[in-house]
Order: C-alpha cells, then sequence, then structure tokens
C-alpha cells in the first residue's frame, strides 16, 4: 500500500471516529420512513403473533411498533418497506 493510500485511509477512519462521537456531523445521512406496520401485516394477511415470528421480533415489540411507542430500526425498518413494496415476495421468503 502507497503511504498516501495509507493516509487517506487512517483520515478517514479518524473521520469516522469522530462522526461516531459527535465531534463532527457527518457529510450526509440517508433516512428511510418505516411504513405502517399494521397495514403491511394486514397486507400479508397474517396475526401480529405470526408477523412477529416471521420478522424475528417479540410480539411485544410489533404492538409497540403498530401503536406508535417505538418505531423499527436497522434491519427490521428495511425489512418492512420491503415489506410494503413487494408483500408477496416477504411472504414466500419468510412464511414457514
Amino acid at each position: 500500500m502507497k503511504n498516501e493510500d495509507f493516509d487517506m485511509l487512517l483520515s478517514s477512519i479518524k473521520e469516522a471516529g469522530d462522526i461516531k462521537t459527535g465531534k463532527k456531523k457527518p457529510s450526509r445521512v440517508f433516512e428511510i420512513e418505516a411504513p405502517e406496520i399494521k397495514m403491511v401485516r394486514k397486507t400479508l394477511s397474517v396475526s401480529q403473533s405470526e408477523f412477529a415470528m416471521m420478522i424475528g421480533v417479540s410480539v411485544r415489540t410489533l404492538q409497540n411498533w403498530e401503536q406508535g411507542r417505538r418505531k423499527p430500526e436497522g434491519p427490521a425498518k428495511a425489512l418492512l418497506c420491503i415489506a410494503s413494496k413487494n408483500p408477496k415476495a416477504v411472504l414466500e421468503a419468510l412464511h414457514a
């Protein structure tokens, strides 16, 4: 590895650390809005317990999402977005 490449990599790692600790703001942020969870579940025609089991969360977590007390994050949010756009694919992939 060339010195200049190493220096750029090291600089990027330091910048990532500053962003993570809040010392620096990221240059861009990507936000994915979570879809209406209850609508997604009803589109799939599954109960709360079935849907929770399918996506790997507790029924209580799903209820909190549906009632607006909590919001899905990370992979769950992405999976719910996919489910809202293509419910058949999600049902085929996740329904046991």
